[in-house]
């Protein structure tokens, strides 16, 4: 597929966002298609078979959370790549990481980080390269306590 990077399927149910990361995806030579909540992603999934999955977390009827552990809980979607993008709190980063997410993007977020994120998903799974060569650390590490670190502040309180 010359001049294509993968196909990503963007969920969120803010039309507008949608729109801003599906324009700069397709720049890069992304093909996307969009879901407007997570039960819309479920029922598209198989037909659309992204390279990676983009998820907002608060939608109407399935949020970004739930979808993620729904995908993680099919062995046809099992190891799909999926990134949060939202306004990544340290609940919606952990509880990610709960779940398997892979990785984080903060609301409102820069357009290159975005397509360096999903550049870097993409290419993970077709393994044309280490996940976190141009990304420093392993994305679970960033920001994220790690789970000495949730186990202490619990066992501290």
């Amino acid at each position: 597929m010359p001049g294509v990077s993968g196909r990503v399927l963007v969920v969120d149910d803010n039309k507008v966002i949608r729109q801003l990361i599906r324009v700069n995806l397709e720049l890069e030579g992304f093909e996307v298609v969009t879901a407007a909540d997570g039960a819309e992603c479920l029922d598209v999934i198989h037909q659309v078979c992204p390279d990676v999955v983009t998820l907002d977390v608060a939608m109407p009827r399935l949020d970004g959370l739930g979808t993620a552990a729904r995908l993680r809980a099919d062995p046809r979607t099992r190891d799909l790549p999926l990134a949060i993008i939202s306004a990544c709190t340290e609940y919606e980063v952990e509880a990610g990481l709960d779940v398997g997410v892979d990785a984080f993007l903060a609301k409102p977020f820069d357009p290159a980080e975005l397509i360096r994120l999903v550049r870097e998903l993409a290419e993970r799974v077709r393994g044309d390269a280490p996940f976190e060569s141009a990304l420093g650390p392993p994305l679970g590490t960033l920001g994220a306590p790690s789970e000495g670190e949730r186990a202490g502040r619990v066992a501290g309180n």
